[in-house]
């Protein structure tokens, strides 16, 4: 019998940096330049935490410390898979978010809640995710995720 094909899967994370009750988002350079979470494609090689810190660094202009996952969806279709992990993260010093536009993002700030409902948003899991945090949702551990053969405690 002949080994099956993989399935090509695009893994995409995204970040819901917090800082008391004000949440990163930064608006992104597509059509309608809507504002988002830090988030992207991991690359090949690259760790998923690793990629976090990439995508938060590339949209925001900001370091981060990974310190939870929030959930992950597998998004099976005929042609592949998205996998997309949603993780909290926690800023390493107190430097603004970038204000200058390049490849990346327009913009990124800091903002509330309600701040957020106002902008124009790429999706509701945006609001939804940084409800979740703010109001004590589940965070799960980075023990969860292990690299591919680390030992069983």
């Amino acid at each position: 019998m002949a080994p099956r094909p993989g399935i090509p899967t695009a893994t995409i994370v995204l970040a819901v940096v917090r800082r008391g009750d004000r949440f990163l988002v930064v608006q992104e350079v597509i059509p309608g330049n809507p504002w988002y979470l830090p988030a992207g494609r991991a690359e090949l090689g690259e760790s998923l935490v690793a990629a976090v810190q990439r995508e938060v660094w590339e949209e925001a202009g900001l370091q981060v410390t990974v310190d939870g996952i929030l959930r992950i969806e597998h998004t099976p279709a005929a042609d592949g898979a998205r996998l997309r992990v949603f993780v909290t993260a926690r800023v390493d010093d107190d430097r603004p978010p970038k204000s200058t536009p390049d490849g990346h993002t327009l913009q990124a700030k800091w903002a509330t809640l309600d701040e957020i409902a106002a902008l124009h948003l790429r999706g509701g899991e945006v609001l939804d995710a940084c409800r979740h945090v703010l109001h004590g949702g589940v965070v799960h551990p980075l023990s969860l995720w292990l690299r591919g053969g680390a030992p069983w405690a």
